[in-house]
């Protein structure tokens, strides 16, 4: 399998909905219907404008499989280090179990890098053991312990 990254366009929007919604918890949190809520679409605008931003979309062979988000954060710690921060790490569902989210996170390492990162850093649901001993696996440390404050 060869598994080509590009960022996302607009074109691409149902299709990263859809596998955002795709799973226990995405069907709690995402609301998917065509046409797809404006929200979703503002939010892409406002993802796609900000450089320190990366919706990436995975082709294999010309058809969307996967797809994350890489945030940039610039810090004071750490001497003024930047840290890449993964989020909605997603696989569409008839391609999961082919070794296309270890590829995924290889590729998300070598961006970090490339972008001057000193860390690559995620959260994960509690409610997603699977997940976390994904993530695990390819090398991550659950070395701090998350908060969250929800603000609706």
């Amino acid at each position: 399998m060869h598994l080509a990254y590009r960022l996302a366009t607009t074109a691409d929007l149902v299709d990263i909905v859809r596998m955002l919604s795709d799973d226990e918890l995405g069907t709690i949190r995402e609301k998917f219907e065509i046409p797809l809520p404006a929200s979703y679409l503002q939010a892409f605008q406002r993802i796609t404008d900000d450089k320190q931003q990366e919706l990436t979309v995975v082709e294999d062979k010309g058809e969307l499989v996967a797809t994350f988000q890489l945030s940039f954060i610039q810090y004071l710690t750490y001497q003024g280090g930047i840290r890449a921060q993964i989020e909605a790490v997603r696989v569409k569902s008839s391609h999961r179990g082919q070794g296309i989210g270890a590829q995924i996170f290889q590729y998300a390492i070598r961006r970090a890098k490339e972008r001057g990162a000193h860390v690559l850093q995620l959260t994960t649901d509690k409610k997603r053991p699977d997940a976390k001993r994904f993530y695990e696996s390819l090398g991550f440390v659950d070395s701090h312990e998350g908060m969250k404050l929800h603000l609706k």
